[in-house]
């Protein structure tokens, strides 16, 4: 083999390596460093290797300041209650990995079972929360960020 082919091969290898190593949703999250209390969450309510697993999953991620805005006797007792915090976060994650240029008004239903409220007018909402950064891609899904936590209904 020439050195130029040699070059390409290995080329290709390390990029095919690269793209096999790309960040899952909760890497993603973590390396974003505004989601330490939704990787907490996630934490306790045992659903990190959920979201690392194949997907694809859509998650609506409410940042830092987002969970700030919950008071804080809520957000602990919300943190303790194992089942209430795998609902909330469940609600915040839809099947299927959904680009923003693909969001369509309407309702939506997320693996939580319930269904949530997508708006487009004068910006993009989820429910009642509006989506400030979008089409964040991992390895299996996409996150858009939201700027408070939503709640099942």
């Amino acid at each position: 083999m020439t050195l130029k082919k040699t070059l390409i091969a290995s080329v290709l290898a390390f990029g095919a390596l690269t793209a096999a190593h790309a960040k899952d949703i909760v890497d993603t999250a973590v390396a974003a460093g505004s989601f330490k209390t939704l990787a907490t969450a996630l934490q306790a309510a045992g659903l990190v290797d959920t979201l690392k697993g194949p997907g694809p999953f859509t998650v609506f991620a409410p940042t830092d300041e987002a969970f700030a805005k919950v008071p804080k006797a809520d957000l602990d007792a919300l943190l303790k209650d194992k089942a209430k915090l795998t609902a909330v976060l469940t609600y915040h994650v839809v099947p299927g990995k959904v680009m923003a240029a693909d969001v369509k008004a309407g309702k939506v239903k997320t693996v939580q079972g319930s269904e949530l409220t997508v708006s487009t007018t004068g910006g993009v909402k989820v429910d009642a929360a509006n989506v400030v950064k979008t089409d964040i891609t991992a390895s299996n899904g996409v996150i858009h960020v939201i700027d408070s936590v939503i709640m099942p209904r």
